[in-house]
């Protein structure tokens, strides 16, 4: 039986980010209400452009919100802390660090000791198939070894929740099926509380105990969908009528808002009642039948 976890409560109220520009300030996120309940793996998505990456860049405290409030276990965010691992989609190992070197850095800051050190970085290694792989440097990885390194960083501080930026964004589609399985399985095993942001609609239901919607910008909560599939998940279920139904059901939404995103850009781009099927003149041709 999995012990409850009581550490790792992400609660978002009212949460408003703007950002200056030449012809006045740009509203990003508006009004975003949004909660991780300790253990819970939550999956962030939506449309290009509506905030995304926003949202858990205040919740890692590299930025600073405009309105509202978030905090991680009723302390205020401020910035950053040991509380929150982070994981982007770009590798950020350092490459004069073997792979277990790079594992132990934050445990070293933290003062932990060699022997200790060692252990824990091999053992989270280990959890992640790379123990074998603990005297190689980055540049001799493959990408999803790099990013399986770059999370077992930032499990190896033992944080109370863990944030992830399209952390398998530049892998390829195989590649980023097998990471999907290996992060659920650690997942399952710490049980820290997630929030991941994602464009892409299956890997959220594969993951996600809860998925939320965001609107088109300034990105508000649409909706929020459960995931009620049995775990552990394998990719068997994406085939299951339950997962195509949730696929279909998120489709729908993003699509709607991202219609809705692009056809306020057309507009402001004047490019509305614009004919693909003037003459072009040096060819005498219409554009519409080049296309």
């Amino acid at each position: 039986m999995i012990e409850p976890v009581e550490t790792g409560h992400i609660l978002i109220k009212n949460l408003g980010v703007q950002f200056p520009a030449s012809d006045g300030p740009v509203v990003a996120v508006q009004g975003l209400d949004l909660e991780v309940k300790p253990g819970e793996f939550i999956s962030l998505i939506g449309p290009s452009g509506c905030g995304k990456s926003t949202v858990l860049n205040i919740v890692a405290g590299f930025l600073k919100a405009s309105s509202g409030q978030v905090t991680v276990d009723g302390k205020v965010i401020t910035g950053p802390g040991a509380d929150r691992g982070v994981v982007f989609q770009q590798y950020s190992l350092f490459p004069w660090l073997t792979v277990r070197k790079n594992v132990e850095f934050g445990l070293k800051m933290r003062g932990v000791t060699s022997g200790r050190r060692e252990a824990m970085a091999r053992t989270l290694l280990g959890l992640a198939g790379l123990q074998a792989f603990e005297n190689n440097y980055p540049d001799q990885l493959s990408g999803g070894m790099k990013q399986r390194v770059g999370i077992v960083r930032a499990l190896a501080t033992s944080p109370q929740v863990m944030l992830m930026d399209e952390p398998f964004g530049a892998l390829d589609s195989q590649t980023r099926t097998v990471m999907q399985e290996i992060l659920t399985n650690m997942w399952q095993r710490s049980r820290l509380s997630v929030l991941f942001v994602t464009h892409d609609i299956d890997e959220a239901i594969f993951l996600s105990d809860r998925i939320y919607v965001m609107t088109a910008r300034p990105g508000r909560i649409k909706a929020e969908i459960a995931v009620d599939l049995p775990r552990p998940r394998t990719p068997d279920q994406m085939n299951s009528p339950a997962f195509l139904a949730l696929v279909q059901r998120l489709k729908g939404l993003i699509r709607e808002e991202s219609l809705a995103a692009m056809g306020g850009e057309l507009r402001d781009g004047g490019l509305e009642g614009f004919d693909l099927r003037e003459q072009d003149a040096g060819r005498g041709k219409q554009v519409g039948e080049l296309i």
